[in-house]
């Protein structure tokens, strides 16, 4: 029902070894005001390697790829409207008349999930963050190489974010307020080369390179991501034989970083549940060992978007906050975003989500 149903099926690898090689090293965030100027940086907490940038249609034709090597079944063009239990299963329902059987129903149906709704018809749906997002993927930016660092400015109509790699690509990423919410199709209802109009007037009283990279961006290159939304707490994670995972249930706004991560790390829980216990208590196990994690980056993210959304009189205070905020911080602070792992050997059990940071993401021998 959603390409992150594949995660599942590759339980047995480390996915490390299949998403690595799309990354691009990003060694560090500096935060800047509109003016260039330095508010802070932000890398690695020590003992990590360097943080990756890639793309997620990168990530998804690599796991496809390998589902399909491994002659895992995909079927496309179904839409899931309804589904009915039994003594033994649970039957999904597709609005073409067909079904599918199996012995549970895993939600991965993105932040609009169906599944959620069946499971709890008062489930909240996403909560748009007041900012719509844009990005593009360009080469020959005219600029140099920020050698490895990712330069993140609050401009004075938006946030922006941009890096230069070594080969003469770019990439960059805008978060321009927009207050009154507009779905996905509202957003792309004007053309991309307008959206590049609109977005470079915008930024064009910033001291930054945003107005010359989106002039050097083709509409055909731009990236609409639409509105930045994010999923608030989900009472019902599980109800039967049906439970939720990724942004079915947690998605983090695009800020975050971690939306890829989390459901990742979702996809591998649950199936550890599933090895050792009865579907009713992997659940509840599952459950009880990723709450906190997700509702922890959650809360961290909604803070940063209330940021990005400032307007003129909030985007001093915050410059004045972030600049003392990182002279007092501390990397090691930020540590358990990245060194959760799930150790897939150790058994089941609520509380035993994490474990040293030695552990290794792995599958089954």
């Amino acid at each position: 029902m959603s390409a992150r149903g594949v995660l599942f099926a590759l339980d047995a690898l480390d996915l490390g070894d299949i998403v690595r090689p799309l990354g691009k090293p990003m060694t560090g965030i500096v935060l800047q005001d509109w003016k260039s100027g330095r508010l802070g940086e932000f890398g690695n907490p020590p003992g990590i390697p360097p943080m990756l940038f890639m793309f997620r249609h990168d990530v998804y034709r690599v796991l496809m790829a390998e589902a399909a090597r491994r002659g895992i079944p995909i079927e496309y063009g179904k839409r899931f409207v309804d589904a009915k239990e039994g003594d033994d299963g649970v039957t999904a329902h597709f609005a073409d008349g067909t079904t599918a059987e199996g012995d549970i129903l895993i939600g991965a149906d993105g932040i609009r999930s169906a599944v959620r709704s069946l499971i709890d018809p008062d489930a909240p749906g996403p909560r748009y963050a007041g900012l719509i997002s844009f990005g593009a993927l360009i080469k020959e930016p005219g600029i140099p190489s920020t050698e490895g660092k990712m330069n993140m400015p609050f401009g004075k109509k938006g946030f922006f974010g941009y890096q230069v790699f070594d080969d003469d690509t770019s990439v960059w990423f805008a978060n321009f307020p927009q207050a009154e919410p507009m779905t996905p199709a509202q957003v792309r209802e004007t053309k991309p080369e307008e959206w590049l109009r609109i977005l470079a007037e915008a930024y064009a009283a910033d001291r930054t390179p945003a107005a010359q990279l989106m002039a050097a961006t083709r509409p055909d290159e731009l990236i609409v991501v639409g509105p930045m939304e994010n999923m608030p707490r989900v009472p019902a994670w599980s109800k039967g034989r049906m439970v939720l995972v990724g942004d079915s249930v947690h998605a983090p706004s695009s800020s975050s970083g971690q939306g890829a991560s989390l459901a990742i790390e979702s996809a591998i829980e649950p199936a550890r549940c599933l090895r050792d216990q009865p579907y009713a208590e992997a659940f509840a196990t599952y459950e009880k060992n990723r709450r906190p994690r997700v509702e922890k980056v959650i809360a961290a993210t909604n803070r940063k978007n209330s940021a990005k959304a400032a307007g003129p009189v909030m985007r001093i205070i915050n410059a004045w906050a972030i600049k003392t905020f990182s002279k007092l911080a501390k990397p090691e602070k930020m540590a358990w975003v990245f060194h959760h792992r799930v150790d897939w050997d150790s058994p089941a059990a609520p509380g035993l989500g994490n474990v040293p940071e030695d552990a290794r993401v792995i599958g089954p021998k």
